[in-house]
């Protein structure tokens, strides 16, 4: 007989559903994306733009991990020179306090480019549907002219600083502002993809909301492919 019970219908896995355009998206939320769910749109085109920002983003990422082992190992050559050599490593603090401000500035980095910063939406969701894009663009807009003032800010201050020399690193002064300066010219570039991916987008007002980290799927993904909930279905866009 060819029938089949309930049972072993119920028991059977479903079919993996193939990635949207070939892009795997198992890297940040560790499940496929469900294309079944999704309304038929093309996936937006990744440019040597989108590509770019997303090498730099994973760059910063593993830069920022091997600062922070940096850290890690400087804090506790620090406890070890002290309490069992009786011979505390002065440079020791000074470098881990110095890799901190390299961490720091990458991770705020990665932050803008997938929209982990805390981002207030009542605001957003109170004005006419036609304003939510603008707004959303304004946003980018002054986000990348605030890393500018970085840039040019720290810029000067090392520029004065560089001729003098850290007490206990043998590094100019002014190197304290470099990650500020690296950070600011990433948040410019990271800024003005997700300006250009919602020009490109073409989404319509009543989808926007301001990204959460949670939401996005980043990775390989341009930050324009993100998941969104929409009256309980979810949307690429």
């Amino acid at each position: 007989s060819n029938s089949r019970s309930p049972s072993a219908d119920r028991n059977e896995a479903p079919a993996m559903q193939p990635p949207i355009s070939g892009i795997d998206t198992t890297a940040a939320t560790g499940t496929p994306l469900d294309t079944s769910e999704l309304p038929h749109q093309r996936a937006p085109a990744r440019g040597p733009f989108t590509r770019f920002c997303a090498g730099l983003s994973k760059l910063s990422l593993i830069l920022a991990v091997i600062g922070l082992i940096g850290v890690v190992l400087c804090v506790q050559w620090q406890v070890i020179g002290r309490y069992i050599f009786n011979d505390t490593p002065t440079w020791a603090e000074a470098l881990a306090m110095l890799l901190v401000l390299f961490v720091t500035a990458f991770g705020l980095a990665v932050g803008v480019r997938d929209a982990g910063h805390i981002g207030l939406e009542s605001l957003v969701s109170l004005l006419p549907e036609r304003w939510q894009r603008r707004v959303e663009l304004l946003i980018h807009a002054l986000v990348a002219l605030f890393g500018a003032i970085m840039v040019y800010g720290s810029w000067e201050w090392a520029a004065a600083k560089w001729g003098e020399k850290k007490p206990m690193l043998p590094v100019p002064d002014g190197i304290d502002y470099v990650p500020i300066i690296i950070a600011g010219v990433l948040i410019v570039l990271f800024s003005i993809e997700h300006f250009v991916a919602i020009l490109r987008g073409g989404l319509e007002p009543d989808q926007l909301r301001p990204l959460r980290h949670d939401r996005v799927v980043h990775g390989d993904l341009p930050p324009e492919l993100v998941r969104v909930e929409l009256d309980g279905e979810r949307h690429v866009h």
